[in-house]
């Protein structure tokens, strides 16, 4: 069995501090790419919506975008309903907890079946990234003064220059009155 020498040691020693170094030395690059904890909190929110009566809607703020969320009234419904799938300039839902296919019908685009009256989206024009302006445009439901896109009351491009529809956000109820995005 060889001896050891002062020499390895100073070896192990000399390579081990130059490891430790270099870890030192890489770690704040490594660090920076994780997301930072404004970040991470904001990658869920929840919304009480026990004071939004029908006709009313509210704008939240979720990973740096608003999010539209509209109690809608039975008459809103019923002209979402009544499009016809042909009629729609972006025949998507653009809903993230559907499939991608789904079609654009208002039940695809609203909370679901039950909770039809509720609609949730993120509030950014489809065109070049306005906020568009509620209960206004020709078909009642929203219209970004940019560039003149009129979107519907579910939230489907109805006419202008945006190419698709406004888009739903993941979320659910997690009570009657509390809605989680995210």
């Amino acid at each position: 069995m060889p001896e050891h020498t002062r020499r390895d040691f100073l070896y192990v020693a000399t390579g081990a501090a130059g490891a430790v170094g270099a870890a030192a030395a890489l770690w704040p690059f490594i660090d920076q790419m994780r997301p930072d904890a404004s970040t991470r909190a904001l990658a869920s929110i929840q919304v009480d919506v026990s004071g939004v009566e029908p006709g009313m809607s509210l704008t939240v703020k979720w990973r740096g975008q608003p999010v539209f969320i509209r109690n809608r009234t039975e008459a809103e419904i019923e002209a979402a309903r009544q499009v016809p799938l042909s009629e729609l300039k972006d025949p998507v839902a653009r809903n993230a907890n559907l499939n991608a296919d789904a079609p654009a019908t208002d039940l695809s685009r609203s909370a679901g079946e039950g909770r039809e009256n509720w609609l949730v989206m993120i509030g950014i024009c489809t065109h070049l990234g306005c906020v568009p302006l509620g209960q206004q445009g020709d078909f009642g439901g929203w219209f970004c003064p940019c560039h003149g896109s009129h979107y519907d009351t579910a939230g489907r491009i109805r006419k202008g220059p945006a190419p698709e529809n406004m888009a739903i956000p993941t979320f659910e109820f997690i009570s009657d009155t509390v809605i989680q995005i995210g």
